[in-house]
């Protein structure tokens, strides 16, 4: 439905809500019609069984797409090495999907991983669609100019039924990113410093739209990144304006359309960027020229600084409940306030996840890592988004490299991001991880992260201490 008002400019938010609204009323939510639903094993199973319990079937199973990825081990086995709680999972989405006619990606199949990277590596995700799943990181599909956010499982079980969601309409917020990136600065390090300059709830009521000369000049895997930490900092949605970056990636990918298909699209694509003169809520703007490599030190991240700034001092803090936040933080993580991050010794390495799994962020590491030996006592774990980013990352033979330096080559999956697996870290272990959270026993109880890039990630893996990226030759012609 066209809004009565669409011939005053309108951002590319604006844009997308407003032809999705199936009915709108002031006073309550609106109606909004879902392009695509993606569907994995955590949040489905309750939500399947609503349907039974009422008699209903999946409305659109054509525009519905699962895929197994949080509770999949990342070394070879298959469902053979899944404990007895995630093989439960993972067999219910299998009989769920087979009763619904839902496509799914299972398990050692050719097209299976994280469900955020397989859907744009299929072209189901494209520009100007709304997109929903389970899981806080679909954010991760506005790089393509989609608007993408989680649901809670009533909500899942609610468009399974209906293909519509009822959704309070956000404020769209301007997110410029001026300048160019300095060497060693990465997608990763811009998103964690606006996270820090705004604080987790600094985007609450909002969806950002990330523009400026910084965001134009990144891959699409970076733009993906970027929009993936959007619910970082308590936004609704990321989103990044298509371009000519984003049509050269789509092109030819299985679900994306062919000949005529794809000139109209290309038509429709290139409508949706925001109007010139159109007002966002407010702008929050971020010098890139002036960034370092950023790492996270507490439990939240908006805990993050430079590489080689000092741990923030409670006492320094504005305000009260900051200053205890951080007191929590520093008794958690048994860092010492005032010191510098550089040196901590730490355990564990981790590049994956939805955040980070991608080939581009394979490169990075890889482009640190060869030559170079992973530090002895570390464990450094590669595991890829999907067996496509890990075939093609092996016909480069970044595989390679990543064995020879001494890391561990795994299977796709979530891995250690959410600890929901075998890949965790035990108590008290620090680690240098790629993913997208630092919470008090993410990656394991009593489990410490540090949130980093790849090239980062990769950095420390080698030295066996917090180190800075930019200190340790990089090879390019590896990253190209």
């Amino acid at each position: 439905m066209m809004s009565a008002t669409a011939d005053r400019p309108r951002t590319m938010f604006d844009k997308i809500w407003e032809s999705h609204v199936v009915a709108e009323h002031p006073k309550r939510p609106a109606v909004l019609y879902v392009d695509l639903h993606l569907v994995h094993e955590v949040t489905s199973p309750q939500a399947f069984s609503t349907l039974r319990e009422r008699n209903m079937k999946v409305r659109r199973p054509d525009r519905t797409l699962a895929t197994m990825d949080h509770s999949t081990p990342t070394r070879p086995g298959g469902l053979a090495v899944v404990d007895s709680e995630g093989r439960r999972q993972l067999e219910q989405l299998m009989r769920n999907c087979a009763e619904n006619n839902i496509e799914l990606y299972s398990l050692g199949t050719p097209r299976n991983g994280i469900v955020h990277v397989v859907g744009p590596e299929m072209g189901r995700t494209q520009p100007g669609m709304t997109i929903v799943c389970g899981d806080s990181h679909t954010s991760t599909h506005g790089a393509f100019g989609a608007l993408a956010f989680g649901i809670g499982t009533s909500e899942v079980a609610h468009v399974l039924a209906t293909q519509c969601l009822l959704q309070r309409r956000p404020e769209p917020v301007e997110v410029l990113f001026g300048g160019r990136a300095p060497e060693g600065v990465t997608a990763k390090d811009l998103v964690l410093a606006l996270i820090a300059q705004i604080g987790v709830d600094g985007g609450t009521g909002c969806v950002f739209e990330y523009r400026g000369e910084a965001v134009r000049q990144l891959s699409m895997e970076g733009r993906m990144t970027l929009c993936n930490m959007s619910i970082e900092a308590g936004a609704r949605a990321g989103l990044v304006a298509p371009d000519d970056t984003t049509y050269q990636y789509l092109h030819g990918r299985p679900a994306v359309p062919k000949g005529e298909g794809w000139d109209r699209a290309l038509a429709r694509w290139r409508a949706l960027p925001t109007d010139e003169g159109a007002r966002f809520a407010k702008t929050i703007t971020i010098d890139v020229s002036r960034l370092a490599p950023m790492i996270t030190w507490g439990t939240n991240p908006a805990m993050a600084i430079p590489i080689d700034a000092p741990v923030p001092r409670p006492e320094d803090a504005p305000d009260g409940a900051e200053r205890a936040a951080r007191q929590r933080a520093i008794e958690y993580t048994g860092l010492e306030p005032g010191k510098p991050l550089l040196g901590k010794k730490i355990d564990v390495v981790f590049i994956g996840s939805c955040t980070n799994s991608r080939l581009s962020d394979l490169r990075e590491a890889a482009a640190v890592l060869a030559g170079r030996k992973v530090k002895e006592g570390v464990r450094a774990m590669v595991v890829p988004g999907s067996h496509d980013v890990k075939k093609a990352a092996e016909a480069e033979g970044l595989h390679e490299i990543f064995k020879a330096a001494g890391a561990e080559w795994r299977e796709p999956g979530c891995s250690m991001c959410i600890a929901m697996n075998e890949d965790r870290l035990t108590p008290g272990q620090y680690a240098v991880s790629t993913s997208n959270r630092n919470f008090e026993g993410r990656q394991g109880p009593g489990s410490r992260t540090f949130l980093a890039s790849p090239r980062t990630a990769a950095a420390c893996a080698i030295a066996g201490v917090v180190v800075d990226p930019r200190k340790l030759p990089f090879v390019p012609e590896v990253a190209a």
